[in-house]
């Protein structure tokens, strides 16, 4: 097997699947069940748990979320969008931006609200954030199930044993 690593943010490649642009991708929980017909979902590699999902932060403690709020979100494509729209269908006026950006544009003020994910979990607080809910701590409030945010899916054009070659070397490299 030879591998051509392609870094970007989680919606980059959510689209990438959607055209079956990739071999092998990470992609969110929310994007596979579109793609599920194209890919098949690895046992390895994929983030889901506990006290681990996206949240939704503005520069004051607001209490009443309104549909006029303007909402930063990382993707369209994203678990935190679906999470984010489950929660508060009404919130329409939403924008993607790129995820590491999005701490910066609420505390700018060009949005409201804003949807973070990944390291932005820990770093909100410093940047003088507040949340306004864990959206991961809703879901699970909600399903008593773990949140599940992505997965790593590989292109049902391969053969069985081809896909199980990759699932084991993918293992291997998470144990490691």
């Amino acid at each position: 097997l030879k591998f051509k690593a392609v870094i970007q943010d989680v919606e980059a490649l959510n689209k990438k699947a959607f055209k079956n642009k990739l071999d092998i991708t990470k992609l969110s929980f929310f994007t596979y069940a579109h793609v599920q017909k194209k890919y098949s979902l690895l046992d390895s590699g994929a983030a889901l748990g506990f006290g681990v999902g996206p949240m939704v932060v503005s520069t004051s403690n607001i209490k009443h979320l309104t549909s006029n709020f303007r909402v930063a979100i990382p993707g369209k494509n994203t678990t935190a969008n679906l999470l984010f729209s489950l929660a508060y269908p009404k919130l329409k006026n939403k924008t993607e931006i790129l995820f590491s950006e999005i701490e910066d544009a609420v505390l700018k003020e060009k949005f409201d609200l804003g949807v973070i994910i990944h390291e932005s979990r820990f770093t909100y607080k410093q940047k003088g954030l507040k949340k306004i809910i864990d959206l991961g701590n809703w879901w699970e409030k909600k399903t008593k199930s773990p949140i599940p945010l992505g997965g790593i899916a590989i292109s049902k054009k391969f053969p069985k044993d081809i896909q199980k070659k990759v699932e084991r070397v993918i293992r291997r490299s998470v144990e490691f």
